[in-house]
C-alpha cells in the first residue's frame, strides 16, 4: 500500500510544478502605425501656364505641362492634367465630373464635394473626396473658366483598402488642396 500512496504523492508535487506558471495569453493584433514628416512646400514655378506649391518630399515627373507628382514611401502619385480651354469649358467640367461619379459609385461609401473659389487669384474648382475601396480616394479640378483648366487624382499602388491606408490618404489629400489653394494661372 505505500507505493500507490508514495506515486500518488509523487504525482500531485510533479504536477504543481509545472501548473505553476503564468498563463499565457495571446497578444491582440496589431495595427502598423503609418507617420509621416510634416510637409514642406516650394512654389513649383514652370514654363507652364501655372505655378502652384508641392511638397519637398515628392518626386516630379513632366510631360507636356501634365505632371505625376510621386510619393513613393507611400505608394501613391497624384496625377495632374492641364488643358487648355477653347469655348469647351462645359464639356471639360462635364468630363471631370463624370470621372468622379461614373468610375466611382460602384466602389465608394461616399463622394463629398468641397467647392473651392478664390477670386483674387481667379482659381474656381470642386475637390471630391471619395470613401471606401475605390481606386482613388481624392480628385480635383480647377480653373479661371476661360484659358486654363486642371484636374487631379491620386491614386496608390496598393490593394484598395480605405482604412489601412488612410494616413497616406489623408496626408496626400491635404498636399492635392494645397496646390488647389496655391494655384496661379499666367
Amino acid at each position: 500500500m505505500k507505493l500507490p500512496v508514495i506515486n500518488s504523492f509523487l504525482f500531485l508535487i510533479v504536477l504543481g510544478f509545472f501548473s505553476c506558471k503564468e498563463e499565457t495569453v495571446p497578444k491582440p493584433a496589431s495595427q502598423l502605425r503609418l507617420e509621416y514628416p510634416a510637409p514642406k512646400y516650394t512654389e513649383l514655378t514652370t514654363n507652364c501656364p501655372f505655378s502652384f506649391d508641392v511638397n519637398t518630399i515628392a518626386q516630379l515627373k513632366n510631360n507636356s505641362c501634365s505632371y505625376e507628382i510621386q510619393y513613393p514611401k507611400m505608394k501613391a502619385t497624384v496625377y495632374l492634367t492641364y488643358k487648355e480651354v477653347h469655348n469647351d469649358i462645359d464639356k471639360l467640367l462635364q468630363d471631370a465630373q463624370n470621372l468622379t461619379y461614373k468610375l466611382h459609385t460602384l466602389k465608394a461609401d461616399d463622394i463629398l464635394e468641397q467647392p473651392f473659389v478664390n477670386p483674387n487669384k481667379k482659381v474656381f474648382g470642386m475637390f471630391y473626396k471619395v470613401g471606401g475601396n475605390a481606386a482613388t480616394n481624392a480628385l480635383f479640378y480647377a480653373t479661371d473658366s476661360t484659358k486654363h483648366f486642371m484636374t487631379g487624382s491620386v491614386y496608390f499602388y496598393a490593394k484598395p483598402n480605405y482604412d489601412s491606408i488612410l494616413p497616406a490618404t489623408q496626408y496626400v489629400q491635404d498636399d492635392m488642396r494645397r496646390i488647389m489653394e496655391t494655384m496661379k494661372w499666367k
